[in-house]
């Protein structure tokens, strides 16, 4: 028997950011564009790694302030992706949020974009999110 290779394992959290747009009143989610790496120019939810000792609550709420400069607040958790990508296995705790304090600036990512329900497949996701839009289609309902 050949020795297993135990996968790469990532651990992070999503947030899923919503708002009602002030002009049309639907509403919407925020999805950011990768700037760098292996999946540069794919859209994401904004979020990242697990630190040891981290809920994956604290981790969303750390990584939106680091990423973004804003305070969110958690709504609710939408789910958990497991996806297995080339180089890593992905758990992705995902969370619907809202703003609370400040507002989203683009420190890592170089471009961001409000979706509603419309618009939500006009950007190529990566893998991953793609299994977390069906909970997210339903929000923005």
């Amino acid at each position: 028997m050949k020795n297993a290779v135990m996968p790469y394992v990532v651990n992070v959290s999503g947030a899923v950011i919503l708002r009602t747009n002030p002009d049309s009143g639907k509403k919407e989610i925020f999805a950011t564009r990768r700037g760098y790496g292996n999946y540069k120019g794919f859209w994401e939810f904004p979020g990242g790694k697990i630190e040891p000792g981290e809920s994956p609550e604290e981790c969303v709420v750390r990584e939106i302030r680091e990423e973004l400069t804003a305070g969110i607040s958690i709504i609710k958790k939408l789910g958990t992706v497991d996806y297995d990508y080339p180089e890593f296995h992905l758990t992705m705790h995902c969370f619907l949020c809202s703003v609370i304090t400040g507002r989203l600036e683009l420190l890592e990512h170089d471009e961001g974009r409000w979706l509603d329900a419309a618009s939500l497949m006009s950007v190529e996701w990566l893998p991953a999110d793609i299994m977390i839009l069906e909970p997210v289609k339903k929000e923005l309902d």
